[in-house]
């Protein structure tokens, strides 16, 4: 039986590139869903695992939503027990560079320590690296490691002249390594960016200009003190900088 999407619930109606492209993304969950698939498919669960506080049938209706606005799409396994993986067209691996914007802002305008509230998913920031990175030409393979609670998470992020990809997985081989608890991954993101926990081991310079752009500490800079919010330096620069 064909899975049915549900009706859009609020749709713009307006002839115009941003609210067309707010009919397809705007809704809650739906960028953060593409974040979380661009380190690969995942399966119904594996969503569920990485977005804490969305219902099933929120997902649900979500991933339906996004596969007939081709968005995503489904591949069934003949397996028992069933399985459904779940993938990024080329429409949606397009917004990468827009959630990098929309995070570069984040950084600079929302961002502060974890609130109570939160959840702490280390790999929310770096599944978000094909966005915040800028390779200009550079190439290497950096591999991140969050250990905490007795295991150990590793994302391999492959900078090339072609872009940035990030994997869910440990590399073959990388050029770098960087190497942290959860809690000193906590403390290098935060804003004072306190990298003394974190423990890298080759090529130094690679990583921790990679680090930098994860981190987004280029963004424009302004005065809190001051209440100075109309300066900016414009500096994006690449991990070759």
């Amino acid at each position: 039986m064909p899975h049915v999407p549900p009706p859009k619930r609020h749709p713009y109606d307006q002839w115009s590139p941003d609210a067309r492209a707010l009919d397809l993304v705007g809704d809650k969950w739906t960028l953060l869903i593409v974040r979380d698939l661009a380190a690969g498919p995942r399966r119904f669960v594996e969503l569920q695992r990485v977005l804490p506080g969305i219902s099933t049938e929120q997902l649900r209706s979500r991933l339906n939503r996004m596969v007939a606005d081709e968005m995503l799409t489904r591949k069934r396994y003949r397996e028992v027990p069933p399985r459904v993986e779940y993938s990024l067209t080329e429409r949606a691996r397009e917004l990468m560079p827009v959630l990098g914007e929309l995070a570069r802002w984040g950084y600079e305008w929302a961002w502060g320590p974890p609130r109570e509230s939160e959840t702490v998913d280390i790999g929310a920031i770096f599944r978000l690296a094909p966005g915040l990175i800028q390779a200009n030409g550079s190439s290497g393979t950096v591999e991140f490691t969050v250990d905490h609670g007795g295991s150990r998470l590793s994302y391999c992020c492959a900078v090339s002249s072609d872009g940035v990809v990030v994997e869910e997985r440990q590399p073959r081989q990388s050029d770098a390594r960087v190497t942290g608890s959860r809690a000193d991954w906590v403390r290098a993101l935060r804003p004072e960016h306190d990298r003394e926990g974190l423990e890298i081991s080759g090529d130094r310079t690679l990583a921790e200009a990679v680090l930098a752009h994860l981190a987004a500490e280029r963004r424009r800079k302004h005065s809190a003190s001051s209440g100075d919010h109309s300066g900016s330096n414009g500096d994006h620069s690449s991990v070759a900088a």
